[in-house]
């Protein structure tokens, strides 16, 4: 039976990370002493749902936390410092901070890890969120105890709505561009000017022409969607932007 720690400390560890070509420790007072954290656990890196779902919500997330009073938000697992950071360059993850748990030890002080040796991984994180205020252990979100990877609770809508259930959430914009288009580049400027994340997805190496007729109708570049919604290209873009 996994433990709820809610009301309690986190373990005293520290962390050895590899920093450019150094190593140093990060204690977890360095990590949550003073601070309002969100921590959120997962079996490793590189797998499917971390990729996919786990991690980039909480990125995408990220200043919209701040905003509520989040000072940090962490993603641990039970990998080694090297897996982690060539994880968080292929997931361009640049506003989570990667902690590397690799001998497990915050884990089972946690009264999270556990054996996942059937599936060769060895012992690994359970999947869970936290919130941690000072050191202490606000809010718990652990996964339920059955087969498989499950993913109900620990994401980073779950613990917005209990932060704050009234936070705005950014718009889900999504670019479609290809290399060297000029006015796919005009499209990205204004975007960033208005201060908006945006997925891009790339003709020719993330997606076919096809793909773009498809969901557009049009094959022409840049094509922009902003929650759902077929904005169009460049001059259509910095409309909607203006008004």
């Amino acid at each position: 039976m996994l433990q709820n720690m809610e009301g309690q400390p986190i373990p005293n560890c520290s962390f050895p990370v590899r920093d450019g070509d150094a190593w140093k420790q990060v204690t977890t007072d360095d990590l949550f002493k003073g601070k309002k954290v969100i921590v959120f656990a997962l079996p490793g890196a590189f797998t499917p749902t971390c990729s996919s779902t786990h991690l980039p919500r909480y990125n995408e997330l990220a200043n919209t936390f701040k905003e509520c009073g989040v000072d940090d938000i962490l993603c641990l697992s039970v990998n080694d410092t090297f897996v982690m950071n060539e994880w968080k360059k292929d997931q361009s993850a640049e506003n989570v901070n990667f902690i590397p748990d690799g001998c497990g030890t915050f884990s089972e002080g946690m009264g999270m890890l556990v054996d996942k040796s059937d599936l060769g991984f060895g012992k690994r994180s359970w999947r869970y969120s936290m919130l941690v205020n000072d050191g202490v252990v606000e809010k718990m979100f652990i996964e339920p105890e059955v087969d498989g990877d499950p993913f109900e609770v620990s994401d980073a809508d779950t613990m917005l709505s209990y932060i704050n259930p009234q936070a705005k959430k950014p718009s889900a914009i999504t670019v479609f561009a290809k290399p060297g288009c000029s006015h796919c580049t005009r499209a990205k400027a204004a975007l960033e000017k208005a201060g908006l994340q945006y997925e891009e997805i790339t003709l020719g190496s993330d997606a076919t022409f096809r793909s773009l007729a498809a969901v557009s109708g049009v094959t022409s570049t840049p094509q922009i969607f902003i929650d759902g919604n077929k904005i169009g290209g460049a001059d259509e873009l910095e409309a909607y932007l203006a008004a």
